[in-house]
């Protein structure tokens, strides 16, 4: 059962980041972990990745093009995962999907699948399932790292990255890793959703 109990972000103490700072941060404390998992869980339905070329291809109605840039990234990803799997370092990920699916998700969802079959470990849930811990808002999107480290990622009103918080403290960090871990047992597989949901959609069009 999912436990309502969960710390508020917004007045628990923890460092803001830039952009450029968190992804340092990320990687540095990324690769100093080994043997414990990576938590992430996404919940907006738009952003915008204006440093990803497939992303690029994708926002100016090359939607063929998209998928191509996306598939190019499998040998990438492979690499990426197997030197996780040497270190015993998993990842796992929620992403919540409201239907009908987003031009913007749908595309995501394409990169989401790639990532699934390269190993990571994704499951997608329905925002029925978080519904009564939404009183006040939205979810953050957050990830977890070892369990030693929360992210609160931050993104402007565009959807586009704007750094982080970075959160420390046990009290804080521990409840949120447990609630997504509780959201991933709740989830479905990424493969049978996208086989059921998105691979018959027609190519999106892009949100102006």
């Amino acid at each position: 059962m999912l436990s309502l109990d969960l710390p508020r972000l917004d007045g628990a103490p923890g460092e803001r980041l830039s952009r450029d700072s968190y992804r340092a941060d990320f990687q540095q404390r990324m690769q100093a972990i080994d043997g414990r998992d990576s938590w992430k869980l996404e919940r907006r339905q738009h952003f915008q990745k204006p440093g990803t070329e497939s992303w690029k291809a994708f926002s100016r109605g090359d939607w063929a093009g998209a998928l191509e840039l996306i598939e190019k990234r499998r040998d990438e990803l492979l690499a990426f995962m197997g030197e996780a799997a040497k270190r015993d370092f998993s990842l796992y990920r929620v992403r919540v999907v409201a239907e009908p699916i987003t031009p913007y998700l749908q595309w995501e969802l394409h990169m989401l699948r790639l990532r699934a079959e390269c190993g990571e470990c994704i499951r997608v849930v329905g925002p029925e399932l978080i519904r009564e811990f939404e009183e006040d808002g939205p979810l953050p999107e957050l990830v977890s790292l070892g369990g030693r480290t929360l992210y609160r990622v931050i993104y402007d009103s565009r959807g586009i990255s704007d750094g982080a918080v970075r959160f420390a403290d046990p009290d804080v960090l521990k409840p949120w890793e447990e609630f997504i871990k509780g959201l991933y047992g709740e989830g479905e597989e990424m493969s049978s959703y996208f086989e059921r949901e998105v691979a018959p959609l027609p190519p999106p069009t892009p949100a102006e």
